[in-house]
């Protein structure tokens, strides 16, 4: 049997140490709202989601974890990651690989893609919102 792939099988790591693979990404909300039904009400703002992606142009939307922290590891190229906080400041921070940022809680987030780049991302997706660009 072939090893599961984080590029489309996501991890979850929940309470007691657990971690549970994911079944394959498809890309689209519905997927997120069907991994906060299999784990918000055992995990709650506790657990966290494991992706990787790759990127070839700049993010189009912004997103906010209310929950907790997301840790984002630039893997391969740059990426700048747009950072907008509760009171209205914001950072921009250019990641090269091994590099990483953390978005806190309540942070709004977006990243520039000058060419190509992957980054593996540790969410605490409990209450993701997310907006236009």
């Amino acid at each position: 049997m072939p090893m599961p792939s984080i590029f489309e099988q996501p991890l979850h790591l929940g309470l007691g140490a657990t971690a549970v693979a994911e079944p394959v990404f498809t890309g689209g909300m519905d997927w997120y709202a069907a991994y906060g039904a299999r784990h918000d009400a055992a995990d709650g703002a506790e657990g966290r989601l494991v992706t990787m992606f790759s990127f070839t142009e700049d993010w189009t939307s912004w997103e906010m974890h209310p929950a907790g922290s997301e840790v984002v590891i630039c893997m391969t190229g740059t990426m700048t990651l747009h950072q907008e906080f509760p009171d209205g400041s914001t950072r921009q921070v250019t990641l090269g690989p091994g590099e990483y940022a953390i978005n806190d809680p309540g942070v709004w987030h977006t990243a520039d893609v000058p060419a190509a780049a992957t980054a593996l991302f540790i969410t605490a997706g409990l209450g993701t919102q997310a907006r236009d660009r």
